[in-house]
């Protein structure tokens, strides 16, 4: 039995200096870990093949299928805002694209599959841990229905790499609807290679925004799209409690997707200022900061458009800051609309921003965790019992002063008690990839355990479902379980 993937390869197909065409590095001894069988099919790939051991040496780099064209993606980035000329893609190599069920073209990549000519005296491996996280994070935003990367297997490679301590090697296979990124854009616009950033704004044009072939005036189009999806991204991001950790301008997709789950993390207690990443001490990258980077990011990627919006600088500059100042109205509106949703209003009034924020503030002095707050207002909401929601914080106060502000603006909404409880858990998740959670399931994988990986990700695969059987995945941790930092997989 032969493993087929039905490769095309049209970022290959562009010009040598978009990448750098590298192998695998072949592993001594892989082992499926888990296999995305859902996600196989969707791409039209057979998940029998996959789990045989021919199937495993292909998602660890070990063999080589036919019809890829195995290459490193060129880019830069700025990095905590400091710019850094080439970068690259120092620990992965993209296989192919293959055109999956739904006629969408798609990258399969693998991480960790050795070194590149990008990897900068790296060893181009990847760790079991952070495999691990990159597969339980982005298939929980999938399943929380946010737009991301996603993860069709997790593979040993039977070789250690050393980071602090000698570990597990392992090798993820990424899927994403491409791996291009504002840095991408960066890497030519550096080196004042206006046709090479034309060339690869028409790959993105042709890839992601059919709808702008043929229009006039096609690169600004581009860049206001970019910017209307990046705003729905993070908006979405906020509703959820969601940290990215390390949103540099390489790890900013063009497509629209969240990429890159490195020192990523949920939220337990509401706090704005909360941050997870080890290496962002100055807190840049902050979770109420994420709106103000992204716009930060989409300024650097209008900059590398401007000669292809006018030979008159003036001009491009002012076309650019026109379609930038759009920035803060889609992500008002998606952030508003999803709190509306998540407070269970189904119609927008003028005072329902100061209503959300009112909550936020309660919850920031409480403390009270941030899931569970909005999860069991949808049952406070049916049966007009505050006392479950009471008891998530430490001092009530502020809380007590909201409720019946909220339960008046209830009051001017059609629904009943029941459509509105449906309408809220539709929302507000009951489930997260909590952080000492995955960290459990870390510790128990190293030790060869993956009992605790594979039932978290089955509770994780309907996070807005009531799972009795699982309640105590929806806790929070305990102050002895806190995880206070996260860290980079490199």
């Amino acid at each position: 039995m032969t493993v087929h993937f039905p490769f095309q390869n049209s970022y290959a197909a562009l010009p040598d200096n978009f990448f750098a065409r590298v192998a695998p590095t072949p592993v001594a001894a892989p082992r499926l870990v888990k296999l995305n069988r859902p996600l196989a099919v969707e791409l039209g790939l057979d998940p029998v093949q996959l789990e045989t051991p021919e199937g495993a040496e292909i998602l660890a780099g070990k063999t080589v299928p036919v019809g890829a064209d195995p290459i490193a993606m060129a880019y830069a980035g700025h990095q905590f805002g400091n710019f850094v000329p080439q970068l690259g893609d120092g620990r992965a190599i993209l296989l192919g694209e293959v055109i999956d069920r739904n006629g969408v073209r798609r990258d399969i990549q693998l991480k960790g599959s050795g070194p590149t000519p990008f990897s900068r005296r790296g060893d181009g491996r990847a760790a079991l841990g952070p495999v691990l996280r990159e597969y339980i994070v982005s298939e929980a935003m999938h399943a929380l229905g946010i737009p991301t990367t996603r993860s069709l297997a997790a593979v040993i490679t039977g070789e250690q790499v050393y980071r602090e301590t000698a570990v597990p090697g392992a090798v993820l296979t990424r899927v994403a609807t491409s791996h291009i990124r504002v840095g991408t854009f960066q890497y030519f616009a550096a080196r004042r290679d206006t046709e090479a950033v034309r060339r690869l704004a028409d790959h993105v044009i042709a890839r992601h925004y059919p709808e702008l072939v043929g229009i006039e005036r096609p690169y600004h189009a581009l860049l206001a799209a970019v910017i209307g999806r990046q705003a729905a991204l993070v908006a979405r991001w906020l509703d959820i409690g969601f940290i990215h950790g390390v949103m540099n301008t390489d790890n900013t997709s063009v497509s629209g997707e969240t990429i890159d789950y490195g020192p990523c993390a949920f939220m337990d207690a509401y706090d704005p200022a909360t941050v997870f990443s080890s290496i962002d001490e100055m807190g840049r990258y902050a979770f109420a900061n994420q709106p103000r980077i992204a716009l930060w990011n989409l300024t650097r990627l209008a900059e590398c458009l401007l000669p292809l919006f006018s030979d008159d600088q003036p001009q491009a500059i002012k076309d650019a800051e026109a379609a930038l100042d759009g920035f803060a109205e889609a992500f008002t509106t998606a952030y508003q609309t999803g709190l509306r949703r998540k407070l269970g209003l189904f119609t927008a009034h003028d005072d329902d921003p100061a209503l959300a924020q009112a909550l936020l503030e309660a919850m920031a002095s409480g403390p009270a965790d941030f899931t569970l707050t909005f999860r069991r207002l949808g049952e406070a909401a049916a049966d007009g019992n505050d006392a479950q929601v009471r008891a998530l914080f430490q001092d009530p106060t502020g809380l007590d002063e909201w409720m019946p502000r909220w339960r008046q603006r209830l009051a001017q909404e059609p629904q009943t008690a029941a459509e509105r409880r449906t309408a809220m858990h539709a929302v507000n998740p009951a489930f997260i990839p909590r952080n000492h959670r995955i960290e459990a399931v870390i510790s128990a994988a190293i030790n060869n355990d993956f009992g605790p990986f594979e039932e978290l990700l089955t509770v994780l695969a309907n996070p807005y479902q009531d799972q009795p059987a699982h309640v105590a995945y929806a806790e929070p941790p305990q102050p002895q379980e806190r995880v206070l930092q996260t860290f980079c997989g490199t």
